[in-house]
């Protein structure tokens, strides 16, 4: 018995490490995510200020462009997939990007 208790133990400390590890990296992450977030913030106010009309669907496939319109993410992605043949992180990030610029969530 003393051996299954080590054991389940050892497997507790195991899993520890492993969430305390992934803790660490997700707030590595969004640090990240909030510094790009303000570099990006600055480059659409220097664009305004430039005059620059930005368009964050130039390019973009126009059943994509709809389908974010419309708030149909996942529509959006199997549009973007179909048309450009990328695969599907590609695809999820070009259209979560789109939204992001568009100011649309």
């Amino acid at each position: 018995m003393t051996e299954e208790v080590a054991a389940i133990a050892l497997v507790g400390l195991f899993l520890m490490v492993i969430i305390a590890i992934l803790g660490a990296r997700l707030t590595s992450i969004e640090r990240r995510v909030v510094k790009l977030s303000s570099v990006d913030a600055k480059l659409d106010l220097l664009l305004q200020q430039a005059g620059i009309k930005y368009d964050p669907y130039k390019g973009a496939p126009a059943g994509v462009m709809e389908a974010i319109r419309e708030g149909r993410k996942i529509e959006a992605i199997k549009c973007y997939r179909e048309a450009t043949g990328a695969g599907l992180k590609e695809s999820k990030d070009f259209v979560e990007a789109l939204q992001r610029r568009a100011g649309v969530s």
